[in-house]
C-alpha cells in the first residue's frame, strides 16, 4: 500500500507537469489539447484520492543538507482532492469557452495545477521554492494569455512582480533556517534557534500574505482579472491565492512559536476580510467584486492560521474553492454570452439561462453565509476561535462576515430583479459596450456549475458534526470545533437580514473603496516611483561619471599610443631586428652543435645497445639445460657477492 501511495504521489505531480509541458510546447496538438488535459485532470483526481488515503512520503537527494521531499499529512489530505476536482471542472468549462491557442492554454493550466499540487505536498523549503516559482511564472503566462493585448500583459506583469517581491521572503526564510540549525524541513522550523526562528517566520509570512493577496498588496488580484475566466476561476479558488493561506496553516506551529507572528497574522487576516469586503461592496464589475471577495474570504483563512484554527481554515478553504470557482465560471459564461461583466448589464440574467442562474444563486447565498450553506458554518468555526483570542478580533471578523452578506446580496439582486421596460435600453447598452457576445452558453460551460453548486451547498458539513470531528482529528487538532447553536443562529440571522435589506434598498457603495483603497497608487508612489528615480539617478551617474572616466582613459591611451609611434619605429623596431638577428646566429650555432655532437652521441649509444642486444640473444637458445646453467652461474655470483659484502 505504501509503494502504491508513493507512486501515486510522484505521479500526481509529474503527470500533469509533463503533459502540460508537452501541450504548451506542441504546435500540432490543438484538437487533442482539451481531451488530453481532461484525461490528465481526471487521473489526477484518482491519484489525489489514493494519496489522501495512504498519506505517503517520498524524497530524493536534491541539495547538500536538504532533500527534495513530498509528503502528505492530514491537512494535505483534505486540500489535495479539492484542488484536483476543481481543476478538472474548470478545465471542462474551459473546453467550451477557449477556442484559440487551446494547446498552450491547457498546457499552462496543467502546469499551474501541478505546481499547486507540489506546493501542497512540499516537505522542505527547497521543494516549496521550486513549486512557488513555477506557480508564479505560470500565473503570469495565464493572466497575460492573450499576449497581443498590451493591457493584459501589463496586468500579468503587475501580478507577477508584486507576488515575486513578496516571494523573496521564502529565500530569507531558507537562509534563516540553515543558519538556525534546524534544517530545511517545514516541520523542523519551530526548532530553529530563537533569533533565526523569528527571521524564518517573517520571511514565510511575507511570502504567504503576498500570494494570498492580503493587505497591503491585495491590488494585484484586481489586475489578475485580465486573464480568461477559467484562469480566474482556478487562480481564485483552489490555486495560487489559496496556496498562500494553505502555507500559513501548514506552518502554524512556527507562527505560534515566535510569539508575535501569530497575532500579526490574525490581525492582517481580519483587517483584509473587513476592508476588502468594503471594496467588494463598492464594485460595479462582477469579476472585480468576486476578486475583492476572494481576498476577503482568504482573510478568514489567514485569521484561522494565526488563531490556531487549522481545521476550520482547511474547511473554509474547501468551501470557498467550490463557491468561488462556481461564481467565476458563471461570470465567465455570462461574459462570453452577453459580452459584459458589468453588473448593470447582468440584470435579470437568470431568466435567460436558468441553470447558470440557479447555480450562481446557490454560490452567492453560500458566500453570504446563509444557513445551511457551506460558508455559514466554516466562517463561524473561525470566528469562535477568534473570540477565544480577543473580543475585538471577533467583532472585526463578524463585521467582515456581515459585509460578505452585503456584496453577495448585491449580486443576487442584480441577477434576479426584472428590468422595467424603460430601463431595458440601458441594460442593452452595457451588454454591447465591452465586447460582442455569442448569445449562447455551451453545455460544457454549464455542466461543471451543477457539481460546484453541490459543493458550495454541502462542503460546510466539514465543519459540522460528525464530519467536523473527523477533519479536526485528521489535521492533528482533535476537538478543535466548538460551535454553539446560539452562535450559528445569530450569524445566520445577521446574514439573512442583510440580504433581505439589500433586496429592499440598494446597498451603499463606499467611493473610497472603489479603486481598491488606492493600494496600487500607493505602491506606485512609495515603491515603483522611488525605484525608477533611483534607477534614473544611477543611469545619470553611469553616463556622467563612469562613462566619462572610461572615455577619457581610452582617449589618453590613444594619444599615448600615437606619441609612442615614432619611438616604436626608431628604437623598438631596431631593437627587435637586432634581437632577432642575434637569435638567428644562436640558432645556427646550436644546429651545428646538434649535428656534430648530439647526433653522434645518440648514434653511438644506439650502436652499443644493438651490440648488447646481440649478446643477450645468444643465451636464448631454447635449450633447457643451458637455462639451468645460466641460473646456477647467476646464483653462484650472487652468493659470492653476498659473502664479499658480508
Amino acid at each position: 500500500m505504501t509503494t502504491l501511495g508513493q507512486a501515486a504521489l510522484w505521479s500526481l505531480v509529474a503527470v500533469p507537469a509533463v503533459a502540460g509541458a508537452l501541450l504548451a510546447l506542441g504546435r500540432r496538438a490543438e484538437r487533442a489539447a482539451a481531451p488530453a488535459s481532461l484525461a490528465v485532470a481526471a487521473a489526477s483526481v484518482v491519484l489525489s484520492l489514493v494519496v489522501a488515503v495512504t498519506q505517503p512520503a517520498v524524497s530524493v537527494p536534491f541539495l547538500a543538507g536538504a532533500r527534495f521531499e513530498l509528503t502528505v499529512d492530514g491537512l494535505g489530505a483534505v486540500v489535495l482532492p479539492m484542488l484536483t476536482v476543481v481543476t478538472l471542472l474548470v478545465l471542462l468549462a474551459a473546453a467550451g469557452e477557449i477556442h484559440r491557442s487551446k494547446a498552450r492554454f491547457h498546457g499552462l493550466m496543467l502546469l499551474f495545477a501541478a505546481s499547486a499540487a507540489l506546493t501542497v505536498t512540499a516537505g522542505t523549503l527547497p521543494t516549496l521554492l521550486f513549486a512557488w516559482e513555477i506557480m508564479g511564472a505560470a500565473s503570469y503566462a495565464l493572466i497575460g494569455f492573450w499576449w497581443r493585448d498590451a493591457d493584459r500583459v501589463s496586468a500579468g506583469l503587475t501580478a507577477f512582480v508584486t507576488t515575486r517581491a513578496a516571494d523573496v521572503g521564502l529565500y530569507l526564510a531558507a537562509g534563516a533556517a540553515l543558519a538556525g540549525g534546524a534544517g530545511l524541513a517545514l516541520a523542523d522550523l519551530p526548532a530553529s534557534s530563537p533569533g533565526w526562528r523569528h527571521l524564518a517566520a517573517a520571511g514565510i509570512l511575507a511570502a504567504a500574505l503576498g500570494k494570498a493577496a492580503q493587505l497591503p498588496v491585495s491590488f494585484w488580484l484586481s489586475r489578475a482579472m485580465a486573464g480568461p475566466s477559467p484562469v480566474s476561476a482556478l487562480l481564485h479558488s483552489a490555486a495560487m491565492v489559496a496556496m498562500g493561506g494553505y502555507l500559513l496553516l501548514r506552518v502554524q506551529p512556527l507562527l505560534a512559536a515566535t510569539g508575535w507572528a501569530a497575532p500579526t497574522t490574525m490581525w492582517v487576516g481580519a483587517a483584509t476580510a473587513l476592508l476588502l469586503g468594503a471594496v467588494a461592496v463598492a464594485q460595479r464589475d462582477l469579476k472585480q467584486l468576486l476578486a475583492a471577495s476572494t481576498a476577503a474570504q482568504l482573510g478568514f483563512v489567514v485569521l484561522a492560521a494565526g488563531a490556531g484554527a487549522v481545521a476550520g481554515g482547511a474547511a473554509h478553504m474547501v468551501a470557498h474553492a467550490a463557491t468561488k470557482a462556481l461564481l467565476f465560471l458563471a461570470a465567465g459564461a455570462w461574459l462570453s454570452a452577453l459580452g459584459t461583466k458589468q453588473l448593470a448589464g447582468l440584470r435579470a440574467v437568470v431568466a435567460r439561462w436558468r441553470l447558470v442562474g440557479w447555480s450562481a444563486t446557490v454560490g452567492a447565498l453560500a458566500l453570504a453565509g446563509i444557513p445551511p450553506l457551506s460558508l455559514w458554518a466554516t466562517k463561524d468555526v473561525i470566528l469562535a476561535r477568534a473570540l477565544d483570542q480577543s473580543p475585538w478580533l471577533y467583532a472585526v471578523g463578524l463585521a467582515a462576515s456581515a459585509l460578505s452578506a452585503a456584496y453577495a446580496g448585491k449580486m443576487l439582486v442584480i441577477i434576479w430583479r426584472r428590468v422595467p421596460a424603460d430601463e431595458q435600453a440601458d441594460v442593452d447598452a452595457h451588454q454591447h459596450g465591452e465586447q460582442k457576445g455569442s448569445g449562447r452558453i455551451s453545455g460544457l460551460e454549464q455542466a461543471p456549475l451543477v457539481v460546484l453548486a453541490v459543493g458550495a451547498a454541502y462542503s460546510g458539513l466539514l465543519a459540522l458534526p460528525p464530519l467536523g470531528a473527523t477533519v479536526s482529528a485528521a489535521v492533528g487538532r482533535p476537538g478543535e470545533f466548538r460551535l454553539s447553536l446560539i452562535e450559528l443562529a445569530v450569524s445566520g440571522a445577521i446574514a439573512l437580514a442583510i440580504v433581505l435589506a439589500v433586496a429592499r434598498r440598494p446597498v451603499p457603495e463606499p467611493r473610497w473603496a472603489l479603486r481598491w483603497l488606492g493600494m496600487e497608487t500607493a505602491a506606485q508612489v512609495l515603491v515603483v516611483r522611488p525605484t525608477l528615480r533611483c534607477a534614473e539617478a544611477l543611469a545619470r551617474f553611469d553616463d556622467r561619471v563612469l562613462d566619462r572616466a572610461v572615455t577619457g582613459l581610452a582617449g589618453a591611451v590613444l594619444k599615448l599610443s600615437r606619441q609612442a609611434g615614432p619611438f616604436d619605429d626608431r628604437v623598438l623596431d631596431r631593437g627587435v631586428e637586432l634581437a632577432s638577428t642575434g637569435v638567428v646566429h644562436v640558432a645556427q650555432r646550436a644546429a651545428r652543435v646538434d649535428d656534430r655532437w648530439l647526433d653522434g652521441a645518440v648514434e653511438a649509444l644506439a650502436a652499443g645497445m644493438r651490440r648488447l642486444g646481440q649478446l643477450a640473444r645468444r643465451p636464448q637458445s631454447g635449450q633447457l639445460y643451458q637455462y639451468y646453467q645460466q641460473a646456477v652461474v647467476v646464483l653462484v655470483v650472487a652468493v659470492v657477492v653476498l659473502v664479499v659484502l658480508g
